[in-house]
């Protein structure tokens, strides 16, 4: 068997992991083997050392290749805060339902009750939220004509 088929071979077989195991690594350590098999047609002659070479560069160039492009994806998301319930209120207007004493109260939010803090206010008072920590409402007083 000669080394074009066992590039061949070798990305076939890395392709078809890809298939059977998570993740996108070994689909382009394949189409490297690929790459190095289609080289090898253009250049007969070439070595074991030069396929080698070939090989690495070809596997990381692939491989940085999606890392760019899975990375511009991922960091262009358009929900953002889909899993973070709380980040989602922000900017939300919600009437108090007991007293903020001290800074600290709760709101009806839907059909809970959420922990706010903000400024003292009275229970039936408007807010709105201005910012999250953790599950706890960073809340400010929204005027009767908003």
């Amino acid at each position: 068997m000669d080394l074009i088929s066992l590039w061949w071979i070798a990305a076939l077989v890395l392709i078809a992991a890809e298939i059977v195991l998570p993740g996108f690594f070994l689909l382009w350590i394949g189409l490297a083997a690929a790459g190095v098999g289609i080289l090898l047609l253009l250049v007969p002659g070439l070595g074991l050392l030069g396929q080698a070479v070939a090989f690495a560069a070809l596997a990381f160039a692939s491989c940085f290749g999606y890392w760019r492009l899975a990375r511009d994806s991922l960091r262009a998301t358009p929900a953002p805060t889909l899993n973070r319930r709380a980040e989602q209120l922000v900017g939300q207007h919600y009437v108090l339902a007991t007293a903020i004493e001290n800074g600290r109260g709760k709101a009806h939010v839907g059909d809970s009750l959420w922990s706010v803090e903000g400024p003292d206010l009275p229970a039936g008072a408007r807010v709105a939220v201005v910012g999250v920590d953790g599950t706890l409402l960073r809340v400010q007083a929204v005027d009767a004509a908003d």
